[in-house]
């Protein structure tokens, strides 16, 4: 058994699930694997390889078969699942957006907790605007009628305002350009500097990962090949599989 640590720590987890066909599939098999806090950890290999399914696994969105899953070395299948998403948010592939304006889509979060409302000043919504470069003048704005960067952003801002300890992020530039993905990536690594927190994201954009992963996993038909540095994974990968993966990336 691998020895508490803050940060993610799976201990021997396997998830499956039922296809189309009623026949039970294999999605992660015997994970052990560390993702420490205070670092950017990025999930890459190819799709349908299980980096989503091991994302989801991190806040309770799904739950494993068997095996641990621990958060600061408590087990987060003791955690209310409501009070662990307090702790850890995710930010899906595509941004959903509330009805109503992007303050009210800030706000949401609490209201889900009965909790009291912030306003347009207050230091926490001023706080998560600067840090992911939203403009407060467009807070009255509807967030359904804001650009994909835009709503990235105000998405990352309201996963950030209940003050979680780590957030998770799936294909975060998928659907940006070059331009807006590669202002993100400043954008992510601020992020995790000021807040100090376990930012996980799954990526197949390899020129993200290398500019701000600290770590990288690969992950591919439910295993875990390697984790390690980006200099170990991207630049000078031992195994087979990760050479024809850097030689062919996917395109998503």
């Amino acid at each position: 058994m691998l020895n508490p640590m803050p940060g993610f720590q799976f201990d021997n987890v396997c998830k499956s699930a039922t296809d189309s066909d009623g026949q039970v599939v294999s999605l992660l098999k015997n994970i052990d694997l560390e993702l420490p806090e205070n670092a950017i950890h990025a999930l890459i290999g190819p799709s349908g390889g299980g980096k989503s399914t091991l994302l989801r696994l991190c806040n309770r969105l799904d739950a494993p078969d068997s095996g641990t899953i621990r958060f600061d070395g408590k087990d987060i299948a003791d955690s209310e699942p409501l009070q662990l998403r307090r702790r850890i948010a995710l930010v899906p592939q595509t941004p959903f957006m509330f009805p109503g304006s992007a303050l009210e889509n800030l706000q949401q979060p609490f209201r889900w907790l009965g909790d009291q409302l912030p306003g347009a000043d207050s230091d926490i919504v001023r706080r998560n605007l600067q840090i992911c470069q939203f403009d407060p003048e467009m807070l009255k704005r509807d967030a359904r009628h804001l650009s994909i960067g835009q709503q990235q952003r105000l998405a990352i801002a309201r996963a950030l305002m209940l003050e979680p300890q780590a957030l998770l992020l799936d294909e975060p530039t998928s659907a940006l350009d070059r331009p807006t993905a590669e202002r993100f990536a400043l954008q992510l690594q601020e992020i995790g500097s000021r807040l100090e927190l376990a930012v996980v994201l799954v990526s197949h954009d390899l020129d993200l990962v290398r500019r701000i992963a600290d770590r990288v996993v690969f992950v591919a038909a439910g295993r875990i090949v390697a984790s390690g540095s980006v200099r170990e994974i991207l630049d000078q990968p031992e195994e087979t599989m990760i050479r024809d993966f850097m030689r062919h990336p996917e395109v998503v």
